[in-house]
């Protein structure tokens, strides 16, 4: 998924507790389903960057040499710009974008 297109807050913002737990009726389930995609998120963030960033890697190091490349700033700069993982899952689950399932309780409803 493309999280550069998402427009979404960039800064923590109040919410209405209602608004997680409306979907599965437990807001740590909520919370908990939110806290794992925001690291899943996160890590696909990071992979992203790494992989921009190695394009810039200099086969030879040497502590005297340290070159500022300036794409290399641009793209770090970019990134830190991005809302923060959080921010992007609060705001799937907002609209619908997380698909999720327990299988304890797909087990337990089974049984019946």
């Amino acid at each position: 998924m493309d999280y550069k297109k998402i427009k979404t807050d960039t800064v923590a913002i109040t919410r209405n507790m209602t608004d997680f737990d409306s979907v599965t009726g437990n807001i740590y389930e909520s919370l908990c389903i939110l806290s794992k995609r925001a690291n899943t998120i996160s890590l696909e963030l990071k992979e992203e960057l790494n992989r921009k960033i190695s394009e810039f890697t200099t086969t030879t190091d040497n502590l005297e040499e340290v070159f500022e490349n300036r794409e290399q700033i641009e793209i770090a700069k970019y990134y830190e710009q991005l809302p923060k993982a959080t921010l992007l899952s609060i705001h799937e689950w907002m609209h619908g974008m997380i698909y999720y399932r327990n299988p304890v309780k797909e087990e337990s409803g089974s049984n019946f």
